[in-house]
């Protein structure tokens, strides 16, 4: 059905939210498969010792977390780009839990950042070690990036005896050739230390699914089955005047009641002559 401004304007927000959705679940999704199943990290799950680790779990989480989102994306996508209400009302409900679910967690994670930082710490020292012991170019990648963000080098600090020097970023001073950061203490340092914008971004993130349940409920509404369309129906009354009754289930004419037709059969007498 033709949707008015504000339903189109709904529609194609859904549609980028959902495609930025996508991209991270599909990010995500990536991240944990490659963690999860990779020659250089499969082992560690083979060790049941290990299956309470950080990094177990943050795989895990990984793994789960994409897996939501691309599921929610298809019931989205769907319901916007198909005018289907029941795909959005389904979307709906999984955002309303996303969403709940998301500040809930940041709630936690800033109740609880001293030890969300240690676990953090401990999710980059498996990475770290995992490189060190078989040098996966993925994972001196990840490692880059990560040393990268924070500044820092390694697990030791310092850049020349480092396992992991070729991954620590270049020095910003002469001191920094000889000592920098160490990474886990980094991390847990900037978790604790930037622990409320932590929980603004969980807080916005939920703010943001809020919007995506307003659109997609809003456009669920515009998307109503529309009334039952109206007929017409014609009657003729005994002085033949038609009459107009309005109705939505059916077409009905009525005529008015003939007299019975009385044949009266031909005789001679009935039948004039004429003589010429």
């Amino acid at each position: 059905m033709a949707l008015d401004g504000c339903g189109l304007l709904c529609k194609y927000t859904l549609f980028i939210f959902n495609l930025i959705f996508a991209l991270v679940g599909f990010v995500f999704l990536g991240l944990g498969l490659w963690l999860r199943f990779g020659n250089s990290t499969r082992a560690i799950f083979q060790f049941e010792a290990l299956n309470s680790s950080a990094f177990v779990i943050a795989v895990t989480v990984l793994i789960i977390t994409g897996s939501v989102m691309l599921i929610v994306v298809v019931f989205g996508d769907y319901g916007a780009c198909n005018e289907k209400r029941c795909a959005l009302q389904i979307f709906s409900a999984l955002v309303t839990i996303l969403a709940v679910a998301v500040v809930v967690f940041g709630v936690i994670a800033y109740s609880r950042k001293e030890e969300i930082g240690l676990r953090m710490g401990e999710f980059y020292s498996s990475i770290y070690l995992l490189y060190v012991a078989n040098g996966d170019p993925v994972l001196a990648v990840t490692l880059t990036f990560i040393q990268k963000l924070l500044h820092c080098c390694g697990a030791t600090g310092v850049p020349l005896l480092d396992f992991a020097k070729k991954t620590c970023p270049d020095p910003d001073s002469i001191w920094e050739h000889l000592k920098m950061d160490a990474c886990p203490l980094a991390i847990i340092n900037v978790f604790n230390r930037n622990a409320p914008l932590v929980m603004g971004v969980f807080v916005g993130t939920g703010a943001l699914l809020l919007l995506a349940l307003i659109c997609s409920s809003t456009l669920a509404k515009k998307l109503k089955t529309p009334p039952s369309p109206q007929y017409i129906i014609l009657t003729q009354s005994p002085s033949s005047q038609l009459e107009y009754i309005p109705t939505s289930t059916s077409i009905s004419y009525s005529y008015p009641e003939q007299e019975p037709v009385v044949f009266t059969p031909l005789t001679v007498a009935n039948i004039p002559i004429v003589m010429t």
